[in-house]
């Protein structure tokens, strides 16, 4: 059964929020965390810079970046990749460098990439949309090693891409649409096996489904742009749990922590007044929330696959 928006969740109010000392981004996005080291990435798409924090100490340090770049995932103790405006990167986490692993979209200098997730399998979903968030210019992508299938195009935002913990389910959103979207996938290669369909109807509802990441119970954590929460849905489409943030714009979570229990939020301030800055004091902050749950940690980019 489809729950509408109007379905009441209940408000869960972090036990903590830590701000993390770094720089304000204008569009932070794509966060991911090695618990090896205990350090957390993320990126300022439109300032080009990729961030590095060491969590336990709350030292974060900045890169930048020669192209616009959208999310980062893991590869391995020494390698990540980078999903950036014209294909995915593979970087070198202690000298940096860069080497592109595929194109994507790199004909069309009207478009980027936006949100992504790696599948269980280790194959990566990854969403392009355009410079100006044109209606229409959005697609997502598989990829399985430097093997690129398009899954869904027509989009305008593309956003909340995460699995179930098992890879059966796949969810993503068109925050244009409002419409989050559940479909069945292949476990073994993160692969739709049947048409997407709607999981919780947003429409009406305050702010935006944005970037998302599920937990260890199957829960689906969306952070809604422009209402300063993050949402939790159950994979059968009731949303449980409204969790409120000090930003007004939360881009995307992901499970951080030694135990995995908390959620890092990235935010931005995109398109915002002067006036909407100075009454959003938090604008474009990273912070760490506290919270009674159990997290995932997200698969590492499987090279070979």
């Amino acid at each position: 059964m489809i729950l509408p928006c109007m379905t009441l969740p209940r408000m869960t109010p972090p036990k903590a929020v830590q701000i993390l000392d770094a720089p304000r981004c204008h569009l932070g996005e794509g966060p991911c965390y090695d618990p090896r080291t205990g350090t957390a990435w993320w990126v300022d798409i439109l300032e080009r810079r990729l961030f590095t924090a060491e969590l336990t100490a709350n030292r974060v340090r900045s890169h930048d970046l020669p192209f616009l770049a959208s999310a980062v995932f893991a590869v391995d103790e020494s390698r990540q990749v980078l999903a950036a405006e014209d294909g995915l990167y593979l970087r070198g986490i202690a000298e940096g460098g860069l080497a592109r692993l595929c194109p994507l979209e790199a004909e069309d200098g009207g478009t980027r990439s936006n949100d992504g997730r790696v599948h269980p399998c280790g194959a990566l979903w990854i969403s392009t949309m355009g410079r100006q968030a044109e209606a229409g210019r959005g697609a997502i992508y598989h990829v399985a090693g430097t093997r690129v299938t398009r899954l869904y195009a027509g989009l305008t935002i593309p956003n909340a891409i995460c699995f179930s913990p098992e890879g059966g389910t796949g969810y993503f959103a068109d925050t244009d649409a409002g419409l989050l979207k559940r479909v069945p996938l292949d476990p073994a290669t993160g692969l739709p096996t049947g048409e997407p369909a709607t999981l919780y109807d947003h429409r009406g509802g305050a702010g935006g489904l944005d970037g998302a990441a599920v937990d260890a119970e199957g829960r689906i954590w969306c952070a809604r742009w422009g209402a300063a929460c993050i949402d939790a849905y159950s994979p059968e489409g009731a949303r449980l749990h409204t969790v409120p943030v000090p930003m007004t714009r939360p881009s995307c979570p992901t499970f951080a922590g030694p135990r995995l229990d908390r959620l890092l939020v990235t935010s931005a301030y995109e398109g915002m007044t002067r006036e909407e800055r100075a009454a959003d004091p938090m604008h474009g902050r990273t912070v760490l929330i506290d919270l009674d749950l159990r997290g995932l940690l997200e698969p590492a980019f499987r090279l070979g696959a």
